[in-house]
């Protein structure tokens, strides 16, 4: 079992969870999670690269010049591709499935959960107690960093309703922000720490989020 302290605020200690490794994989699974990251990383390509053939290229399709008595090399049309500003070959086109991979439901979300657990084992999950706030306040939510000794990027998983949290982070530099339906390996992964409380949590570990999860998604 893994003891989780549950910090406050001004990051005292108030309680301690525990957690069963083996609701998140039992061990971490570093080729599991490299599948998954490597997935969501190529599900953000969107294939934009793009060129134009000799086809699509604007221009007269009308012939140079004649094709004997000027003494030049034999030319047709101006859109040729061996000529300034003509086609290409072999056009790139806007191909976005090329680069889509996918995951069976259950890996993704096994990976999902093994990113948490390696976030636990490296004590890099801090848990608060809280994170309704009254009003946005980006300077109360740094002071909250502080407290908690962060000094990386942190992830802050938010559930839906609370916005003010999500308007205070917005503006602090290597924060980023994840509804906690959404949580996925490769944000985990991206960012040091993840800073969530205990409420949403529990309900991340119990499983109450996965009807509308990111995760069922293959792009991030």
């Amino acid at each position: 079992m893994i003891e989780l302290p549950i910090h406050n605020a001004t990051g005292k200690k108030v309680e301690t969870i525990s957690i069963d490794e083996a609701d998140l994989g039992g061990e971490v699974r570093p080729s599991l999670l490299k599948q998954a990251y490597v997935m969501f990383h190529s599900n953000l390509r969107h294939g934009a690269a793009r060129t134009k053939s000799r086809g699509m290229v604007e221009g007269s399709t009308r012939k140079l010049y004649r094709q004997k008595g000027t003494g030049n090399a034999r030319m047709g049309t101006a859109r040729t591709i061996i000529r300034k500003g003509g086609g290409v070959a072999f056009a790139k086109t806007q191909r976005t499935e090329v680069f889509r991979k996918k995951m069976p439901k259950r890996m993704r979300r096994l990976a999902n959960r093994n990113a948490l657990l390696a976030k636990l084992v490296d004590n890099e999950v801090l848990c608060i107690d809280s994170l309704d706030l009254s009003a946005p306040s980006t300077k109360g939510l740094e002071a909250m960093f502080k407290a908690l000794n962060i000094n990386r990027t942190c992830l802050v998983a938010l559930r839906a309703d609370q916005r003010n949290a999500a308007l205070s982070a917005r503006n602090i530099d290597d924060a980023d922000t994840i509804r906690v339906d959404q949580l996925n390996a490769f944000e985990l992964l991206n960012h040091r720490f993840l800073v969530i409380d205990k409420a949403s949590l529990q309900s991340f570990l119990d499983g109450s989020v996965w009807p509308n999860s990111g995760d069922d998604k293959e792009a991030a």
